[in-house]
């Protein structure tokens, strides 16, 4: 179980450790076949890697793997992109109410916010650690940030064929569900190429496919009616739409395109199949055959979030959730669009924290992310789909050793290529003089990371809390400090919500 960890366990192995990898065992896959980056500085210290352990002293390597050295230092997690909790909250809160605690993931919190990472020149991810003390000098909070290229050019993406899975349920009739579904599909046919294509399907109680795939050159005005007709209907049949959407998309698959099933929804789910691994167990032929991923957009005041999460996350893709017009433009006629194509497949991340300078450490967030360390060079085991010009970031709450010098982490990024699913690493290091004095003197990426996680703590979330953290009146006001800083707007609604999560704190 990965969360707070001590440290003591590794003290007498350290030498022994340094001693048989001094050779400079780079980190590699267990198939051999992975690139660990020419940028890897792990040849400089022994590798703590669970994938790749060291053979004790006069142990062949077939013997290393029944007997390999405990990895309680190591953090392993499948990357998640999801923003939705975030969003989720921020819509509860304009409504009045704080949200139930349950929904509240503090790394959908964190990655809600654009980071300033170094991109990578090609494929594949740069890494970037950082980190600062908080107002307890013992503990401090160390940023893993991944980053992958930027699409400059549109041109640039392989051609994309969507299949739209929409809910028309009763329930989709409430002011901002339905119709906001349409008005965003009806502005998104216009902004995708002439040589991407469309599907469309439609659920209540039944499911059906309304519109097969469909080349937007020469058919945009047929599309945009077969919009425009949409009309709810009964009761919520999400099972049949997923179903009844990846049959679609499989009739229509194009070779050498992005396919992808976005689901639109407030997953209210109440006849046929309600349970998510049921759901994704009668698609996952189509899924591991052909690659399809799921991109999960909600809507409306009430919410299937649990539902919604776990079919993104284990259908090999990503949700967001939408309340207005503009969030759902930004979403449909911006990301989507955009963000069409596929980066990295199964994509998972590692941090191994030295033990001479680590005394504990626990993850924020990705409780439903997390991988057993052994797992982490298993290509097999299921990790996160992340597309071009996508930022991941993971914060960790790191109790350091007293007067702590040297080595503190190394984060290792690794990642399938999603044509040729070849295996790919790229690692980046902390060391412990490299600390920001304070997290609220630090750059403006981790300051914002640092009050968005802070405040997911405050709404409750049911992980370990973060080292002295801050009052819902000092965070609202460091907030405001940040967001007149930056002046930017993501950051200003951020302060908002603070604001009143702490006005309805008081009441409440």
């Amino acid at each position: 179980m990965q969360g707070v960890r001590t440290m003591e366990r590794f003290r007498t192995r350290t030498a022994l450790l340094a001693l048989t990898a001094a050779s400079g065992l780079l980190l590699t896959a267990c198939s051999g076949g992975a690139d660990t980056g020419e940028s890897s500085k792990a040849a400089d210290r022994p590798d703590y890697s669970a994938g790749q352990p060291a053979p004790a002293e006069g142990q062949d390597a077939d013997e290393r793997d029944d007997r390999r050295e405990d990895p309680d230092h190591l953090s392993t997690f499948a990357l998640d992109v999801d923003t939705a909790s975030y969003d989720y909250a921020r819509r509860a809160l304009a409504d009045g109410r704080l949200p139930d605690p349950s929904t509240v993931r503090p790394e959908e919190f964190v990655n809600s916010f654009r980071q300033d990472y170094d991109r990578p020149d090609g494929d594949g991810f740069s890494v970037t650690v950082d980190g600062a003390r908080t107002d307890d000098e013992d503990w401090s909070l160390v940023r893993v940030g991944l980053a992958t290229r930027t699409t400059e050019r549109t041109g640039e993406r392989p051609p994309a064929a969507l299949t739209f899975v929409i809910d028309v349920s009763g329930s989709m009739a409430e002011p901002g569900r339905l119709d906001l579904a349409q008005k965003s599909l009806s502005v998104m046919t216009d902004r995708l190429r002439d040589d991407d294509s469309v599907a469309l399907v439609t659920f209540s109680d039944e499911a059906e496919t309304v519109l097969p795939m469909t080349r937007l050159d020469g058919n945009r005005d047929e599309i945009q009616d077969a919009v425009s007709d949409l009309d709810t209907q009964d009761s919520t049949n999400l099972g049949a739409g997923v179903e009844t959407g990846y049959e679609t998309a499989v009739e229509g698959l194009r070779e050498g395109a992005t396919n992808r099933v976005v689901l639109i929804s407030d997953a209210l789910a109440n006849t046929g199949d309600t349970d998510a691994d049921s759901i994704l167990e009668r698609i996952s032929g189509e899924r591991r055959e052909h690659g399809i991923t799921l991109f999960g957009v909600g809507v409306g005041s009430d919410y299937g979030d649990a539902l919604m999460e776990r079919l993104a996350d284990k259908g090999d893709g990503h949700t967001v959730y939408v309340s207005d017009s503009d969030e759902a433009r930004k979403v449909f006629s911006e990301q989507l669009p955009r963000n069409v194509d596929l980066t990295a497949r199964d994509a998972k991340a590692q941090v191994a924290f030295d033990p001479e300078t680590v005394e504990e450490f626990h993850l924020v967030g990705y409780d439903n992310r997390r991988v057993a360390d052994e797992d982490f060079r298993d290509d097999r085991v299921d990790g996160g789909e992340v597309g071009p010009g996508h930022t991941v970031t993971a914060l960790y709450a790191v109790r350091t050793e007293p007067g702590a010098e040297g080595h503190l982490a190394t984060a290792t990024v690794r990642w399938l290529d999603p044509e040729t699913r070849d295996p790919h690493e790229e690692t980046g290091d902390l060391e412990a003089d490299a600390l920001d004095d304070s997290v609220w003197s630090a750059s403006r990426g981790l300051r914002t990371a640092a009050t968005a996680a802070y405040f997911a703590d405050a709404l409750g979330h049911d992980g370990p809390g973060l080292p002295e953290a801050p009052r819902l009146d000092e965070l609202a006001e460091r907030a405001d400090d940040l967001a007149d800083h930056t002046e930017d707007e993501e950051t200003r609604r951020l302060a908002e919500a603070i604001d009143t999560a702490r006005r309805l704190k008081r009441i409440d």
